[in-house]
């Protein structure tokens, strides 16, 4: 088929609401980088680096929503809700029991459920696992660079 005979593409709504999107967070960035204050003297303050990130997402903006409206983004695959739903499960669960179970339990659950929407079914085995893994860095973070993470009662147990 030629050039001239392909269908053309709509434009891609999901890519332009995200170029919105950036800009708009650009232009919060740039409206807030107004209020930052110091450096009087020089020609380069603090807030130059807040000017720099608003207009490279205020480029990345344009540039996305131009090719949003050509429709040269790539068909994405379908999404998979299963998984989402394990992972922001995971994420809420963590919220929930983070200051009563400690951080172990609640980031150990994290790690099951997003062990289970990437497939590994064995929650028996990934649940223990994850408590493992994140009482491993609990004590690193709080035992050797103290910094506080909550604790629960695994922590306290041996803590």
């Amino acid at each position: 088929m030629s050039a001239s005979l392909a269908p053309a593409r709509r434009p891609d709504r999901a890519a332009l609401a995200i170029g919105i999107g950036l800009g708009v967070l650009g232009l919060l960035v740039g409206w807030d980088a107004r209020n930052v204050g110091g450096g009087t003297y020089a020609r380069i303050g603090p807030a130059t680096f807040p000017y720099v990130i608003s207009a490279v997402l205020i480029a990345l903006s344009i540039w996305t929503m131009v090719e949003a409206w050509r429709g040269q983004f790539p068909e994405r695959d379908h999404d998979e809700g299963k998984p989402v739903l394990w992972i922001v499960g995971g994420l809420a669960a963590q919220l929930v029991l983070l200051n009563t179970a400690g951080f172990s339990i609640a980031t150990g659950l994290l790690f099951a459920a997003t062990a289970r929407a990437f497939g590994k079914r064995k929650l028996h085995v990934s649940v223990p696992l994850g408590i493992l893994i994140s009482f491993a860095i609990w004590i690193l973070f709080s035992q050797v660079l103290r910094l506080s993470l909550p604790a629960g009662p695994l922590e306290r147990l041996f803590f």
